[in-house]
């Protein structure tokens, strides 16, 4: 059996160092437009893999700081949205590009207070989306929203 996972991990190491499959990967941008958090920050605003950009999760900060907005989860929520378009924006996205978020709630009972803003911000067609219940939201933010983007090629 030690021998059988010794080959199929040497298959796996070969396959992975194909030369022609290196060349059909997509590259990979990791983005900031430090137009909402600080570049500094240990991690990627954004990261471009192809026609995709995986956006961060994004708090209901005043961009430039790292103070929540005012006035509960709707405000939240709204400026929460607004840095996820800004950063679309700053990247060449928009929010009609967006196909799947992921929403974490500091209180699930405050849903349907988060989706009479969210529905605001897209016409047409929603993304994919998912919603669950968060203990412990970075700087005590009632919501926090990642999303996925993509343009046709």
């Amino acid at each position: 059996m030690k021998s059988f996972s010794l080959l199929c991990a040497a298959m796996a190491a070969v396959a992975g160092s194909d030369p022609a499959r290196a060349a059909d990967a997509p590259a990979i941008e990791y983005l900031n437009s430090g137009k909402i958090l600080p570049s500094t920050l240990p991690f990627s605003e954004a990261v471009r893999v192809g026609n995709l950009v995986y956006l961060s999760g994004q708090l209901g900060i005043v961009p430039g700081s790292m103070k929540l907005v005012p006035g509960g989860i709707k405000e939240e929520a709204r400026q929460t949205l607004e840095n996820i378009r800004t950063a679309l924006e700053a990247h060449g996205y928009k929010m009609s590009d967006l196909i799947k978020c992921t929403v974490m709630l500091a209180d699930m009972s405050e849903w349907a207070a988060f989706n009479d803003v969210y529905k605001t911000f897209f016409t047409g067609h929603f993304p994919a989306r998912s919603a669950f219940g968060a203990n412990g939201l970075a700087l005590g933010a009632r919501v926090e929203v990642e999303c996925i983007a993509a343009v046709a090629k």
